[in-house]
């Protein structure tokens, strides 16, 4: 499986796929977020925005093969398998970009507030930032694998529907990706960082009955 993987991958930079979504989160990034701003509010924003990126990404790695060369790996390896493995392409593309994304916003983030208030530890920041990360990536990756081929057939839905169900879970009372991102922003109001693992356990049961769903029905259609 590994070696599928890092197929994925490969196939994935090669390509040159992966730099519209890149390229969308930064300018997303340098328009929402200023230098200075408090470290907590930015991780929010810089959270929420990899909600729909990383439904991206699982779209570019699973249209990122030809059809005749994917069919040819499907009979080697099984469609079950190779569709894994562009999920989890996806999933490496969006961590690595959330982390990076991390980074940033850690190196042009302010340590007080407008109002000159002391924010939280940056050691407890980071980790709630890093969780929410991976909430949001998740989540995109269910969105994602619901969002493309071979679990959506008319495959031109694929991109409004995915901003559709990004927007809801952001927004949804509830919703894990509500939940990480609402706590980030009431942590840099009050200074008191909340640890989103409940959101975590809702967001890795989510998406893997997703990624599970999606795979099963790939084993059964050719596309």
């Amino acid at each position: 499986m590994s070696v599928l993987i890092r197929y994925q991958v490969e196939l994935l930079l090669r390509s040159q796929r992966w730099l519209p979504p890149f390229l969308a989160y930064a300018l997303l990034m340098v328009i929402g977020i200023s230098a200075g701003e408090t470290l907590l509010g930015a991780l929010g924003f810089a959270a929420a925005v990899l909600v729909p990126v990383t439904a991206w990404y699982v779209r570019c790695t699973t249209t990122a093969e030809p059809a005749a060369s994917r069919a040819c790996l499907a009979a080697a390896a099984g469609r079950r398998r190779v569709h894994l493995a562009a999920l989890a392409a996806a999933l490496t593309a969006g961590l690595t970009l959330g982390l990076a994304g991390l980074l940033a916003v850690w190196a042009v983030s302010g340590e007080v507030d407008a109002n000159r208030h002391a924010q939280a530890p940056v050691g407890e920041a980071l980790v709630a930032g890093l969780l929410a990360t991976v909430v949001c990536v998740l989540l995109g990756l269910l969105i994602g694998a619901l969002c493309t081929r071979p679990v959506l057939l008319r495959s031109q839905y694929g991109i409004p529907v995915s901003l559709g169900l990004a927007t809801l879970l952001l927004v949804v009372p509830g919703s894990p990706a509500n939940a990480v991102v609402r706590a980030l922003v009431t942590a840099n109001r009050t200074a008191r960082v909340a640890f989103p693992v409940a959101a975590l356990a809702g967001a890795v049961v989510l998406a893997a009955l997703g990624v599970a769903g999606a795979a099963a029905v790939a084993a059964r259609r050719s596309d």
